[in-house]
């Protein structure tokens, strides 16, 4: 079962973008194929099979279907969710709020306005970091800049 289906088995009516990052184009998948090992997950995705099986557990991934041995067997669906879920790492999102989100969208259209109000306060975070980034870039090219003159210096003094 998907992050997006239901215990029943359903798919509440939701949009692609409920299951992945509205990015660039995800890496390619084999053609025709929607039926994918652990191992193959980890090299599709570069998350270790430790990783997966972790998320799996804490309820970020809801119950991954089994091959009649017991295998774990992804789908296009679960790996779109993984690169949301990417995303979502990536903007420092707690992994606890990752969970809640994985619930919400599990539960349906009733939480669409719960998802935004968790997504809004995310992108405030991360508008904060990016305002962090550019002032320390902002010092990082004073730095250079300062260096790089010192050197001019010095080679014009060296002739």
């Amino acid at each position: 079962m998907t992050v997006m289906q239901t215990a029943a088995g359903t798919r509440p009516n939701a949009t692609r973008t409920d299951l992945r990052s509205a990015g660039p184009p995800r890496p390619p998948r084999p053609d025709g194929q929607d039926r994918y090992t652990i191992s193959e997950v980890a090299a599709l995705t570069g998350l270790s099979a430790h990783t997966l099986r972790w998320y799996e557990r804490i309820g970020l991934m809801s119950h991954i279907d089994r091959s009649h041995t017991g295998q774990r067997r992804y789908t296009n669906a679960d790996l779109d969710w993984l690169d949301l879920v990417g995303k979502l790492r990536l903007t420092g999102m707690p992994v606890a709020d990752m969970v809640r989100y994985a619930e919400l969208v599990r539960a349906g259209e009733s939480t669409y306005g719960q998802r935004r109000e968790l997504l809004e306060s995310t992108r405030g975070d991360v508008l904060k970091r990016i305002a962090e980034l550019r002032e320390t870039l902002a010092v990082l090219d004073l730095k250079i800049d300062f260096y790089g003159d010192l050197e001019r210096v010095r080679d014009r003094e060296a002739t």
